[in-house]
């Protein structure tokens, strides 16, 4: 049998054939590596557990979707306060009529003298020392206070100070091994950081609410005297006053003090104490007593733009009223002086002109430019102490 060779023309296109194969499943492989390189989210893998960005103005800082670690950092040195006041009840004068008893059957007897009103509230335990930190109108008139601890734990508690005009208190408890809250470090909150409201809303017990900062420095809402609170979206209820709130790392930012509200609930505006005014607070109600503010004795007003040449000064603020035998009265300041500069500083708005002054020790001497009329002049006034005036 003699062998057969293979025809040429066969063996070629073979040869083309697997060539051509050959390239382009190498193309394939090199495009599939250039896309996985660009998108290596294609083939669907997922991390082990969501992650969510906290918002503390670095961008590489992130954290899991749960904020059980900040709770638990936090939690344990909020407690539930417990306001009691015991009052006279006063009877209708016509149970006083023997025959209107004999008639309707009212026994005296069953009729209480005293009644008992109830209010609930939250506090932070700000050192292993027992002093909490809550609201001056939460235990304002109040006779008997009592605190509960996150581990059960309950006792009475006494006042140590308050302040109306921030509507802060300071109150002490007397227990072994407390737990005390981590104040944050960074005064600076952004727009969008992550933030827990930590509280007794309505009675329940330690509720734990989550949102953002919403705002801050949120001035002339007539809450307090001086205000500067943190405003949020967690939900902050009845019961939630003199709460925490915290930072995403369970820090404490601010204690919680009012709610803006039309119906009485969580509208998603809750105003909070910044953390280190409370903590200034109540370092001077434990050493004096009572808070240290510096006094001039005038009610300063905005002014409208435009009110002053520029070549003058950049702004200033009325003076509305001046109180009698005040620092301001004693040196001459008479209502509708405007003041353009304390201290050397120009003046802008109201705020900044109480805050300057109340920062101040009495006995103090600060440099006053005034405007009157057209004739602009300075004095010296030595700051007194404020008063306390009662809301």
């Amino acid at each position: 049998m003699i062998p057969q060779t293979p025809d040429n023309g066969v063996s070629m296109s073979l040869k083309n054939l697997f060539s051509f194969l050959l390239q382009s499943v190498l193309v394939g492989l090199a495009a599939a590596i250039l896309l996985l390189l660009w998108r290596p989210d294609i083939l669907g893998s997922r991390p082990d557990s969501p992650h969510v960005s906290l918002g503390t103005g670095d961008s590489s800082a992130s954290a899991p979707a749960s904020y059980h670690t900040a709770v638990e950092q936090a939690a344990p040195a909020v407690v539930n306060v417990l306001t009691s006041r015991v009052y006279q009840t006063r009877r209708n004068p016509l149970l006083q009529d023997p025959i209107l008893r004999e008639f309707f059957g009212t026994n005296e007897e069953y009729i209480p003298d005293t009644r008992r009103d109830n209010n609930y509230g939250s506090g932070v335990l700000m050192n292993a020392e027992g002093y909490v930190l809550t609201n001056n109108h939460l235990i304002a008139d109040a006779d008997e206070i009592q605190v509960t601890l996150r581990d059960g734990r309950q006792t009475q508690a006494r006042i140590i100070g308050t302040d109306p005009d921030t509507d802060l208190a300071v109150l002490k408890i007397e227990l072994d091994n407390l737990p005390s809250i981590r104040i944050t470090k960074n005064q600076e909150l952004l727009i969008g950081d992550v933030v827990l409201a930590i509280g007794n809303p309505y009675g329940f017990g330690q509720t734990v609410t989550q949102g953002i900062v919403s705002a801050t420095g949120r001035k002339r809402l007539g809450i307090t005297t001086f205000e500067d609170f943190i405003q949020t979206d967690a939900a902050i209820n009845p019961g939630n006053s003199g709460g925490a709130l915290v930072n995403a790392q369970g820090d404490l930012i601010g204690i919680n003090t009012a709610i803006i509200s039309n119906t009485g609930g969580s509208q998603g505006i809750g105003l909070a104490t910044p953390a280190h005014i409370a903590s200034d607070v109540m370092q001077q109600i434990i050493e004096h007593g009572h808070v240290t503010r510096g006094w001039l004795g005038i009610e300063a007003q905005l002014i409208p733009p435009g009110t002053i040449p520029e070549d003058i000064a950049p702004g200033g603020v009325l003076v509305a009223a001046v109180m009698s035998n005040g620092p301001a009265d004693v040196v001459g300041i008479q209502p509708g002086d405007i003041i353009i500069g304390l201290a050397k500083e120009p003046i802008t708005d109201p705020e900044q002109a109480i805050r300057m002054i109340t920062d101040m020790q009495p006995g103090e001497e600060i440099n006053i430019r005034l405007l009157r009329g057209w004739e602009v002049f300075e004095t010296t006034a030595k700051v007194a102490e404020r008063p306390t005036f009662r809301r």
